[in-house]
């Protein structure tokens, strides 16, 4: 709709003549916004992901995970794996051993079953999650690792260079889950409102967007049944503002 189309006249109670402006009207609306600020959204698995960079071991990453509504990630298909060796990950430089290489804690476990001559092993999820989820390869096993222990913790590496990064090249390494690193956790997409409030499921909302006046509901991460509110132009005001994220508020700009 365009701003300050015709007026339009209906007739209200006693016969008085009600004077309609139409400043706004709801159009169509592809909401790219599903997930937190800081973290990235991946329209495959309708997941977001984020990289943590405070070095937890294993254990206390889970826990940081798990209050984001989340858990360390695992990946469900190649894609989803190459989807994350893409992003610009904002990782500090002192959490590495080398600047072109980058690791960090992914939800997957290697149990080692025999320790004679090589260690043998397997990997497991660590969590019960997704029976799609599938396991990585063989390790690299770390330099950290305990003669004591019979579980190792996953970390995936992917390098800084761009070129690199967009072919895919990517290691695992069996780690000893108490050394620090940076982590990524994985959640499913949420609804965001339009002041990056995240929204609970069934409850109303304002998606991330143009319109201020959009009511939506929260619906497995996705805004429903929208319905969008029309405002009536300030009176006695000839130039004006509005509002881009309060509903009919407008600020005049007549001299």
């Amino acid at each position: 709709g365009k701003e300050n189309v015709d007026s339009r006249h209906s007739r209200g109670r006693g016969g008085e003549t009600t004077r309609f402006h139409t400043v706004n009207v709801a159009q169509p609306v592809r909401f790219s916004r599903k997930c937190p600020t800081g973290w990235h959204h991946y329209e495959g698995t309708a997941s977001c992901y984020r990289v943590y960079l405070n070095g937890e071991n294993y254990w206390d990453a889970v826990q940081t995970c798990q209050r984001v509504n989340g858990s360390l990630a695992t990946f469900t298909a190649d894609q989803e794996l190459r989807f994350i060796l893409a992003q610009e990950w904002d990782l500090e430089e002192k959490a590495f051993v080398r600047k072109d290489q980058r690791r960090f804690w992914v939800g997957y476990q290697y149990v080692i079953t025999n320790r004679n001559h090589s260690l043998e092993g397997h990997w497991e999820v660590a969590y019960k999650g997704s029976s799609e989820v599938f396991l990585p390869p063989d390790p690299i096993f770390g330099t950290a690792m305990s003669e004591k222990e019979n579980v190792l913790c996953a970390q995936l590496q992917y390098f800084h260079f761009p070129t690199l990064r967009h072919h895919g090249l990517h290691s695992w390494y069996a780690e000893n889950c108490y050394e620090k690193s940076s982590f990524l956790c994985k959640r499913s997409q949420t609804c965001v409102d339009i002041k990056d409030n995240i929204v609970d499921e069934g409850y109303y909302f304002t998606p991330k967007g143009n319109d201020p006046c959009l009511s939506c509901t929260c619906h497995n991460g996705e805004p429903e049944m929208c319905v969008a509110a029309l405002c009536e132009r300030p009176q006695g005001c000839q130039q004006y503002r509005k509002d881009p994220k309060e509903c009919c508020k407008f600020t005049c700009l007549d001299p």
